[in-house]
């Protein structure tokens, strides 16, 4: 008779990595609001920034399918419970990480360096994109209101879009340090 062994998808190791960017991001988005003087352009873009970029490191150090959907919910987990955030933001970041955990497997997989850019573009987008059209299906009487949060949307994606490009070039000196060796 011959035994199959069932392995686990994830390491405990990667387990706790995500645990931790989960944290690191969720604080250090706190207090670059705080330390900014509140939401104002510049401190909303730099907070996409820093998130774009923490989770481009994340998903070089856990290349496997599923990892943004874990992220979200232990990030949503994080928000709301320590950080008294809105239950309300959870059916945007999981339909925005369900989008881009399609769009990394569409371009081939955690194989391939560049879809990992393409899933976190996809995934800032998407989640947006899924909140505005939520706000716009509760506040059908006043439609204006929901365009005014178009401006800000477009900042905070500008941020997330020079995010790509910070990520990259983490990654670029963790490897030549020998932090990431993927």
């Amino acid at each position: 008779m011959k035994m199959t062994v069932k392995t686990a998808h994830w390491k405990s190791q990667e387990l706790v990595m995500i645990g931790v960017f989960a944290a690191a991001i969720k604080l250090s988005s706190l207090l670059i609001a705080l330390a900014g003087g509140g939401m104002n352009p510049v401190t909303l873009m730099l907070k996409n920034l820093v998130f774009t970029t923490l989770l481009i490191v994340l998903l070089a150090k856990v290349r496997k399918s599923g990892t943004l959907l874990l992220f979200t919910a232990v990030s949503m987990i994080v928000s709301v419970l320590l950080m008294g955030g809105s239950i309300t933001l959870l059916p945007a970041a999981l339909v925005g990480a369900l989008a881009a955990e399609l769009a990394v497997w569409l371009t081939g997989g955690f194989k391939h360096t560049w879809s990992t850019y393409v899933g976190v573009a996809v995934y800032d987008l998407a989640t947006k994109l899924f909140s505005v059209a939520v706000s716009y299906l509760m506040m059908r009487e006043t439609p204006a209101l929901v365009l005014s949060v178009l401006p800000i949307i477009f900042i905070g994606y500008t941020g997330c879009l020079l995010g790509l490009f910070t990520g990259y070039r983490a990654l670029k000196e963790l490897r030549h340090a020998g932090i990431v060796r993927s």
